[in-house]
């Protein structure tokens, strides 16, 4: 059974978003499934889960079955946000102008929600406003620059900029050990979530080893989930406070020593540069092992 929905309301959002209010019962994977397999198309065209719906979209979904595109009740978790918190958020921004701000989100929040996560990013910035919009993600332990938009228009530009590949990325990292090439690019082949293969590309460069320790410094030229976390430990150089990746590490119990360190991209016609200061638990496990101060290899 075919069923055509002409969007007059609830546009100008994601349409796995759009598909999730509509159609409650369903779940992420399988929206992302039936866009992939052309069974969900917006226009008569092939479509993807973070298009945005536009007012007269045509939404036809071509294997449409009540059962399988139903709604259930679902009780959403009110989502409270602490006051300091949101003190902590604005303590962060270390840019903002009327279209983006720049976040350098510390260590230990995650950046969007999930069934285990109390309070994310994402939270905090729609208490602010329901016009902003994250643009990119980074891991719950990964501190750094991050992107907010503060409206659609302007989400949409970072959209294009992070398809293109029009956005630098700098992070540093403190690893285990040393890559046998001091600098060079990596192509890996990653699986992604539906065990298809994903190929990432990152430039990497040792800064500096000492006592088994090394400063390194990527920039991805892909951005698929853990890409900087696995190319560590490709190279025999994982993370240090990897949990995931690197479970044998003799540094137990340290943070995820990694940091979206700087961005540059250009948007409205004008160039921006966003650095970080080096993190506090970068800096005290460098103080903690008689290191040399990482700025003086940037």
């Amino acid at each position: 059974m075919i069923k055509i929905i002409i969007i007059n309301r609830d546009f100008n959002v994601r349409l796995d978003k759009y598909l999730k209010n509509k159609f409650t019962a369903l779940t992420q994977s399988f929206i992302e499934k039936n866009i992939r397999k052309k069974n969900i198309i917006i226009n008569n065209l092939k479509t993807s889960a973070k298009y945005i719906v536009e007012k007269n979209d045509e939404l036809k979904i071509l294997n449409f079955h009540k059962e399988k595109y139903k709604n259930k009740i679902i009780f959403k978790k009110k989502i409270v946000v602490p006051n300091e918190l949101l003190k902590l958020f604005n303590k962060s921004i270390i840019y903002e102008n009327k279209n983006f701000l720049i976040l350098d989100k510390w260590p230990s929040i995650s950046t969007q929600g999930g069934s285990k996560i109390n309070t994310s990013i994402d939270d905090i910035i729609k208490k602010i406003s329901n016009q902003y919009r994250l643009v990119h993600r980074l891991d719950m332990e990964t501190s750094g620059l991050l992107i907010i938009s503060k409206n659609l228009e302007t989400a949409k530009k970072f959209g294009k900029l992070f398809q293109l590949k029009n956005i630098e990325k700098t992070y540093l990292a403190i690893c285990e050990g040393k890559p046998k090439i001091s600098e060079s690019m990596v192509e890996l082949d990653m699986k992604n979530k539906f065990e298809k293969i994903d190929k990432t590309e990152t430039y990497y460069k040792v800064l500096y080893f000492h006592g088994g320790v090394s400063f390194i410094l990527f920039k991805p030229k892909t951005g698929k989930i853990h890409q900087i976390r696995k190319v560590s430990k490709n190279l025999g150089s994982p993370i240090i406070g990897d949990n995931k990746y690197n479970s044998h590490s003799i540094f137990k119990k340290e943070n995820l020593m990694l940091n979206a360190y700087e961005l540059k991209f250009i948007i409205d016609n004008k160039d921006f540069k966003f650095c970080t200061d080096i993190p506090d638990h970068f800096n005290l496990f460098i103080k903690k092992n008689r290191l040399k101060s990482i700025k003086k290899f940037l």
